[in-house]
């Protein structure tokens, strides 16, 4: 799922998204009303038969338990635990069937029919049937403001429950990745959303309960405190091992990280690079480290929405700097990006040097043939020079060609990350290099989000973006269509890039489709659309003497993916 980070992603770029001493089983809140993200005192160990408590402990926080409106990586984190889809992405990067137990695909590939699993029950006790699945599906298809589930659905044309075990959907067009689009679109109880379905109910609701039918169940949400869940053990497939599970969420960096040595967390899915050889040098703990399940992207966005067209019937603003308009100050402002110093700096050399919003991470459908902007200040001044931008008052700040304002930078960045701040100094300074100024200050994200999109009330934004293991959605943030929504975070059109988006999404020939997209990246490489920094590795951490089992064999890293999190069970 395509996602903003929360600083942690990417997000975005954003830097990702931790029980006491009793061996990680007791059900008292690590932290306090009144000092969230403070840790809390250490426990006893916890009498026989307390229930199995696993604590994660990360950065951020859901900015929403309604799956229609939710932007930040750690909702889809809770989505993919409590509800279910038709078809399941593993860590292998294979896909197998979820609640169908069968997929049949007509000759002309316009015509798919899902037998649904029998058995199956909502966590109220409701029994969920191919009317939930399919009336699901149609929720997302018929809510154009669910940005990013609406467009799985682009190219649905009917969604129909012929009974209570067969869903059939129909297509305009035949697509090369239908267990993709589906494995993206959570079932939800109609009984309970069939209140809901329609704008504004459907994104004015908040969903608290969020009845679904996965692998674990809502207990108890906190916005920026806590996600508590408990284990669904009638689960049809998934049934957990242990009981319940936390997401802590902690302020600063360094008690998240000493959360987990003092044992008041059992894992946690991120931290700052700084801390790895720490912790690998305590015997409790074991890090983690490797392509992240989904690929992350950090992007510093530019703000090049045209004022005379901006979106103001839903809230556009468009008070970028014009400067940012210009590709030559874009293009200048690559070449005075040294990438491989933010990667040692930031990230401490877990990471390679990014090109294209699409990431290495994808495989195939990554355009490894682009070749990057040189980092060279003379060139970027020259570039500068040529355009018209000079410093005409010896101030050391370049002018706009009219001599009309400075070129002065407003750079946010999500007040969770815990790479952006480190990242946004380093910009400075190099970008003073070229006589461009910048005013660095961490937002909110929610608040980042307000002025982001679709607002464009901003210059410049460090953040990222979470990928699909496809690169359907991400190629959706270039076109003119995802402007109003927000989707498209740069106000960047091109009629070009938007009938190339259309063509890859029905391509059915691999070969032919990566065409597209690799042609797609290097569109929006040559326009500078965006400067991507870097693309990270994924750095989590989890203690030994709490918890065995985490699947750490596989190709990409994540351990709050349900795939290890039903299957992990209490040190003996």
């Amino acid at each position: 799922m395509n996602e903003k980070r929360s600083f942690p992603v990417l997000v975005i770029v954003f830097a990702l998204i931790l029980s006491a001493c009793g061996g990680g089983v007791q059900t008292q809140p690590v932290t306090s009303p009144e000092e969230p993200g403070k840790p809390a005192a250490t426990q006893p160990p916890p009498p026989p038969g307390t229930p199995v408590v696993l604590r994660i402990g990360w950065a951020g926080s859901p900015d929403t338990l309604n799956p229609g409106t939710a932007v930040l990586s750690e909702a889809y984190t809770i989505f993919a635990l409590v509800y279910d889809t038709i078809y399941e992405y593993q860590l292998d990067g294979t896909y197998k069937l979820d609640v169908a137990e069968s997929a049949d695909v007509s000759d002309d590939g316009l015509t798919w029919t899902f037998k649904i699993r029998e058995g199956i029950a909502f966590h109220d006790g409701q029994p969920m049937t191919a009317n939930d699945v399919a009336f699901s599906i149609n929720l997302y298809k018929n809510n154009g403001d669910y940005v990013y589930l609406n467009a799985y659905t682009a190219n649905f044309d009917t969604v129909e429950a012929t009974d209570d075990n067969t869903v059939v959907v129909t297509l305009t067009d035949p697509v090369p990745n239908m267990d993709y689009l589906l494995s993206y679109l959570y079932i939800v109880p109609e009984h309970i959303w069939k209140d809901y379905a329609e704008a504004p109910a459907s994104t004015e609701f908040e969903n608290e309960e969020m009845i679904g039918t996965g692998p674990f169940k809502m207990v108890e949400y906190r916005q920026n405190e806590f996600v508590h869940l408990a284990a669904n053990k009638d689960h049809f497939e998934n049934p957990p091992k242990i009981d319940e599970v936390v997401f802590q969420t902690f302020e600063s960096q360094d008690v998240l990280v000493q959360s987990l040595k003092s044992g008041q967390v059992d894992m946690i899915t991120e931290m700052p690079a700084t801390a790895v050889e720490t912790l690998k040098n305590d015997p409790n703990v074991q890090v983690v480290t490797g392509a992240p399940f989904a690929p992350t992207v950090s992007d510093i966005i530019f703000n090049q929405a045209d004022p005379d067209k901006c979106p103001t019937d839903v809230g556009g603003l468009c008070t970028g700097h014009p400067a940012l308009r210009d590709r030559n100050v874009r293009l200048a402002l690559a070449h005075a990006t040294d990438k491989q110093k933010l990667i040692d700096v930031v990230l401490l050399g877990f990471g390679s040097p990014g090109l294209t919003l699409i990431p290495d991470g994808l495989g195939h459908w990554y355009n490894d043939s682009l070749v990057d902007y040189e980092y060279d200040v003379a060139k970027a001044n020259q570039i500068l020079d040529d355009a018209g931008y000079l410093d005409t008052d010896g101030d050391g700040i370049r002018q706009m060609p009219d001599g009309s304002q400075p070129l002065n930078f407003r750079v946010h960045w999500p007040s969770d990350s815990i790479d952006a701040p480190r990242l946004a100094e380093l910009l400075s300074e190099m970008w003073s290099q070229v006589g461009v100024e910048t005013e660095l200050q961490a937002v909110d994200p929610d608040a980042l989000t307000a002025e982001c999109c679709p607002a464009f009330d901003f210059d410049i934004i460090l953040w990222g973006w979470g990928s699909d293991p496809d690169p359907n959605l991400l190629l959706a943030v270039h076109t003119t269509d995802e402007i109003p929504n927000g989707y498209n975070e740069t106000g960047y059109s091109n009629p070009v890039m938007d009938d190339l988006y259309v063509q890859q999404g029905i391509e059915l020939d691999t070969e032919k489709r990566r065409e597209i997209v690799w042609e797609m990246q290097r569109i929006a490489f040559e326009d500078v659309v965006y400067v991507i920094p870097y693309y990270e590795q994924a750095i989590q951490a989890f203690r030994v003497d709490r918890f065995k089992g985490w699947i750490l064999d596989q190709d990409k890293v994540e351990l709050s993916d349900v795939s290890s999190l039903v299957v992990i069970e209490p040190v003996e």
